[in-house]
């Protein structure tokens, strides 16, 4: 018999770290050392071109996987764990019956176009910015709002019932969070502002779903979740082995990363360097409208503290260009080998790649862009390719980054980097030289998961305050400037001018 004083003392935390592409739980203990981790792939399913969908069934089996493998191969108890925290894939959509728990159609995936339609019927009445003002983000095929309208009338007598209450829409945070505080049995409908502020229904400024937003993109309130902070109790687990544990965070990826960075001072600024890159800026307590081309977004809201905005840059092909150098050229064998064979020539030969496969994003939203390699000469190799495919990853960045700076007014003073690329010391030393500015890269670099952490760790007490964690964040590598002033200004006007000449490539 176990009695109380014999019962393990909380020392851990949990983060359940949903992804486009597998599922993790992860253990950290209170100096954010990993001591558990389980992972699992999920299918990709692709009915047509464009469109991409996931079996939410499969992701919750998966979750409920991971989280059992977790604790069993590390044998951490579950009494040891004193709060877990979700972070997710964003704008990933799913619609549910409320007395089943089944979807009525497999999850609309973040990737998704099917909805280009309506997006273009809606921008054709106010411009793609009709709704920047409200929600602080362009119509695009991104968002929630407009996947959930797709599900509502494509599924026979789906609109009905959602307006009666029997359907319940979440992003992947809502789904999860239901499903494990009881599901038909009492499960919480609820979302973070994070999560609810991608789906293009909520005010950034009341942090409530809008109703001219409900009624433009034709969604039912009736099957929205309750909007909550971040961070702060949500609901005990009442499904899988964690079960009486409490849920104390919500968060979408890139918001966790934030966390998980440590920049929780205004101008402080990751990016997530994966196939593509995500920066997001902390912009404090003010909400920026962005007028160069990025999104004005939540950053995260911790319980009792008022809202902390963000303003976030995509760029869609970074690591992917890395891949597309591997598979399609044949030039390196493995994404690893880009280093050693651009570590082969001083400088880029005066080429320059602009990855627009599919236009360009942020911070210039050219749909009819497409990839060029500029200033092509006899004298370059293929190691000259190689850099400049690296450099088309900084040059992107710098983008990004100044028109940040030009919306906040905020000088940036580092970069704090995390993802797959980061790895790459040559990418990160080009970064530096190509930025001005010190480019960071942590000791932990799982800061999705480390985020939700983070959060939870803060809602249930665990940790006192975001200062104490900003103390404890420990650094791997800092790489600073060392490029030659006139060379680094002559390389962007360079860079500047590819990208002129990849605009307007396609007619359509």
């Amino acid at each position: 018999m176990t009695t109380a004083a014999s019962k393990p003392t909380p020392h851990l935390l949990g983060a359940l770290d949903q992804g486009t592409t597998s599922t993790r739980f992860m253990i950290f203990n209170r100096a954010a050392e990993v001591v558990a981790c389980a992972q699992r792939e999920h299918r990709q399913i692709y009915p047509q071109a464009g469109w991409v969908e996931h079996d939410p069934a499969e992701i919750l089996t998966a979750t409920l996987a991971v989280i059992e493998e977790a604790l069993q191969s590390s044998g951490v108890q579950p009494s040891q764990i004193a709060a877990v925290g979700i972070t997710n894939q964003r704008e990933t959509t799913v619609v549910w019956n409320r007395k089943t728990g089944q979807a009525v159609h497999n999850a609309i995936v973040w990737q998704d176009t099917r909805v280009a339609g309506a997006v273009a019927q809606l921008a054709a009445h106010g411009g793609q910015d009709r709704f920047r003002a409200i929600t602080g983000l362009p119509l695009t095929t991104y968002f929630s709002g407009l996947k959930i309208a797709w599900i509502l009338d494509h599924v026979p007598g789906a609109r009905a019932r959602a307006e009666a209450g029997e359907l319940l829409f979440g992003n992947i945070d809502s789904f999860l969070l239901w499903h494990l505080s009881g599901g038909t049995n009492g499960g919480l409908h609820a979302t973070d502002v994070t999560n609810a502020g991608r789906t293009q229904l909520m005010d950034l400024d009341t942090l409530a779903w809008d109703p001219s937003m409900l009624d433009a993109l034709r969604v039912p309130v009736a099957m929205l979740p309750t909007i909550r902070a971040s961070s702060g109790f949500f609901a005990d687990i009442t499904l899988s082995i964690l079960a009486g544990t409490p849920i104390f965070s919500l968060i979408g990826d890139q918001h966790a990363a934030l966390i998980g960075q440590t920049c929780f001072h205004p101008g402080e600024l990751k990016n997530t360097y994966g196939t593509g890159c995500f920066l997001v800026m902390n912009t404090g307590t003010s909400k920026v409208q962005s007028t160069s081309g990025l999104l004005t977004t939540m950053a995260y809201q911790f319980q009792g503290q008022p809202p902390v905005y963000a303003l976030e840059g995509s760029i869609a092909v970074t690591g992917s260009l890395v891949q597309w150098l591997r598979d399609n050229l044949g030039l390196i064998q493995k994404s690893d080998d880009i280093e050693a064979l651009a570590r082969t020539v001083d400088d880029n030969g005066g080429a320059y790649f602009v990855p627009a496969f599919s236009g360009l994003y942020a911070p210039y939203w050219k749909y009819s862009a497409r990839g060029v390699i500029a200033g092509l000469t006899r004298y370059v190799n293929k190691g000259h390719i190689a850099r400049a495919v690296l450099e088309a990853t900084a040059f992107q960045t710098r983008d990004v980054v100044e028109a940040m700076q030009q919306d906040s007014g905020i000088p940036l003073r580092q970069l704090r980097t995390d993802g797959g690329m980061v790895v790459n010391d040559l990418l990160m030393q080009i970064q530096a030289d190509t930025l001005n500015c010190a480019v960071v890269r942590p000791k932990m670099r799982e800061t999705t998961a480390l985020g939700a952490a983070y959060a939870a760790g803060l809602g249930c007490g665990f940790y006192k305050d975001t200062e104490s964690l900003a103390r404890e964040w420990s650094v791997d590598c800092i790489w600073e400037p060392r490029i030659d002033p006139a060379q680094r200004d002559r390389q962007y006007r360079q860079w500047k001018k590819a990208v002129a000449r990849s605009f307007d490539w396609e007619e359509s």
